[in-house]
């Protein structure tokens, strides 16, 4: 007899039974359920293709003690071969000597992820952080929320964690890249729930999220790090096109040949200082728009049908995308948070920006996404900064609309699509009118009938108001055709209880700082742009594959500290 671990893919277990994963692992290899050891989930995902057969599809390792022929006949069935575990590569290391200890600007996925790697090896980095250190953020962004007390230094995109932390913490990325099992592996360690490690669409949600995010800042200090908080590059120390240091906002000059940069696509002035500095950059395409909301279990029906609410499937989210007939513009769904809520997401006073979040749970019962239209530098002027101030014109337009005190406008699905005047009366009646039904279920209804109450959910609160006024008009125009064909997807899309929240302009950094093949700035040698804040990825994970990829090409160059 021989054990060996096998690998077996696409082992499929349908809802309508039932059954195990042991036993359908079994039923895949043609042998008993008793000669399988040690059944270990690699990946799980969900095939909801046929809404009278959902599928939960799983890869598995296994241990199997089979007589050798057998076995030689198993690795050939279509889906099966030999397990072959992972390993981390090690990093190749430089050989110039660092005068001073790396810097890395910003304490966002991509700069942790940056910091934790450069620690982890030796070279003992300086993380700045320009917000607040984890729970002074919290506390800060809780009072904006209720009470309308801005703080430009301490929101939702400046802080320990950047704009990631007050999210849906979602870890997809379309990246295909074999170090994303060592991040993933690193953020359990610092606290992220173990099956991130095989769902098909982790997340972590914003409330582990943020006990990851202090992990990872432990782990960087424990290895010879150092994060400062409050603490800003306000300027950059160039030399015959090479960066010598940073000029700090208590006035000091810290001397530094290596800066990894990943300062988060919200920081406007890091950005004015660099252009200054005459530092490569260019104007790129990103995309605005609004927030949508719906009650959960329209989303949970649409998506599952009948098996909507079942226990192994949890909420369900959505992906759409629709492109105008010329193929100009697209409108499309982003960032869709399950069982979430709209927040406040302004970094400047005086505007207005919306994005979404989830708890953990994603037990809200609300679901609310992203439409968004995009938008290229042919639409705001091809100068580096010129995206920036096309997202400020339209973020102080709802500022503005929303009389000034960070009330967002809103307006519900039916009158933004029918050009009525802006209302969320009709929205609001019907979600009511859902509420006083669920009231009158019982206790037996999942989702209590106070959250048909609380649409929309922004707060401070929102103002009645047409979104055309402070969109452009073909983003406004593509979002109603996106719309009504979202509606022909999700039945219910563009009906009576959705609400939309304005607006939404952070989607992406406006720029891009270039960067060659060694990761450094094409112009300055020593800024080493990284992340999304640079323009060089777009959510959580593929930020920190970017700092992981970064961090290894500082390495690359200099010694160990």
């Amino acid at each position: 007899m021989t054990v060996k671990r096998l690998r077996v893919n696409d082992v499929r277990l349908s809802l309508l039974k039932e059954r195990t994963l042991k036993e359908c692992v079994a039923d895949k290899l043609g042998v008993k359920k008793s000669a399988l050891q040690n059944v270990q989930v690699l990946h799980r995902a969900t095939d909801a293709r046929r809404k009278d057969n959902i599928c939960l599809l799983y890869h598995a390792a296994v241990d199997l003690d089979m007589p050798q022929p057998v076995m030689q006949r198993l690795l050939k069935r279509p889906g099966v071969s030999e397990f072959v575990p992972a390993k981390p590569e090690l990093p190749s290391l430089g050989d110039i000597p660092l005068g001073n200890r790396p810097v890395v600007i910003g304490a966002g996925p991509a700069g942790l992820v940056a910091a934790l790697e450069l620690a982890r090896y030796g070279y003992c980095p300086v993380v700045l952080e320009r917000g607040k250190a984890l729970n002074q953020r919290v506390k800060d962004v809780n009072r904006f929320w209720q009470e309308g007390v801005f703080d430009p230094a301490s929101n939702v995109q400046f802080g320990m964690g950047g704009a990631g932390t007050f999210s849906d913490g979602k870890l997809t990325t379309r990246v295909n890249d074999p170090v994303m099992a060592d991040i993933l592996q690193a953020f359990v360690k610092a606290g992220a729930p173990q099956e991130i490690l095989t769902e098909h669409k982790p997340h972590v949600g914003t409330d582990k999220l943020r006990a990851m995010v202090a992990g990872l800042a432990d782990e960087i200090v424990r290895c010879g790090g150092e994060i400062r908080c409050e603490t800003r590059a306000v300027d950059f120390v160039m030399k015959e096109n090479r960066l010598t240091g940073l000029v700090l906002n208590d006035g000091t000059v810290m001397a530094a040949e290596a800066v990894i940069l990943a300062c988060g696509h919200s920081a406007r002035d890091t950005y004015k200082a660099l252009a200054s500095r005459h530092v490569g950059m260019e104007a790129k395409a990103f995309a605005i728009g609004v927030r949508v909301e719906h009650p959960q279990t329209l989303i949970d029906k649409a998506q599952y049908g009948e098996f909507a609410g079942h226990p192994r499937l949890g909420v369900a989210d959505y992906a759409l995308v629709y492109h105008t007939e010329d193929k100009k513009r697209a409108a499309y769904s982003f960032c869709m948070c399950p069982g979430g809520q709209v927040v406040a997401a302004a970094s400047e006073a005086g505007g207005v920006v919306v994005n979404g979040m989830s708890l953990y749970q994603r037990d809200s019962g609300i679901a609310n996404s992203a439409l968004v239209v995009n938008v290229a530098p042919e639409d705001f002027g091809t100068s580096p900064l010129a995206g920036v101030e096309f997202q400020r014109k339209y973020e102080r337009l709802a500022f503005a609309a929303g009389r000034s005190s960070y009330k967002a406008p809103a307006q519900s699905v039916q009158s933004f699509l029918e050009g009525t005047r802006p209302s969320l009366a009709d929205a609001r009646s019907y979600l009511l009118e859902e509420a006083a039904n669920r009231k009158a279920a019982g206790p037996a209804e999942k989702i209590p009938a106070s959250v048909y109450e609380r649409i929309p959910s922004y707060q401070p609160g929102v103002t009645e108001c047409a979104l055309d006024t402070v969109l452009p008009s073909y983003v406004s125009s593509t979002l109603k055709q996106g719309i009504r064909y979202f509606g022909r997807r999700i039945q219910g899309f563009d009906g009576p209880s959705g609400i939309l929240t304005g607006v939404e302009t952070r989607t992406s950094a406006p720029l891009r700082i270039v960067r060659g093949a060694d990761y450094q700035s094409v112009t300055h040698a020593g800024l080493y742009p990284c992340g999304e804040g640079c323009g060089y990825a777009g959510g959580i994970m593929s930020a920190a594959l970017d700092g992981y990829h970064v961090a290894r090409a500082v390495m690359k160059k200099y010694k160990p500290f």
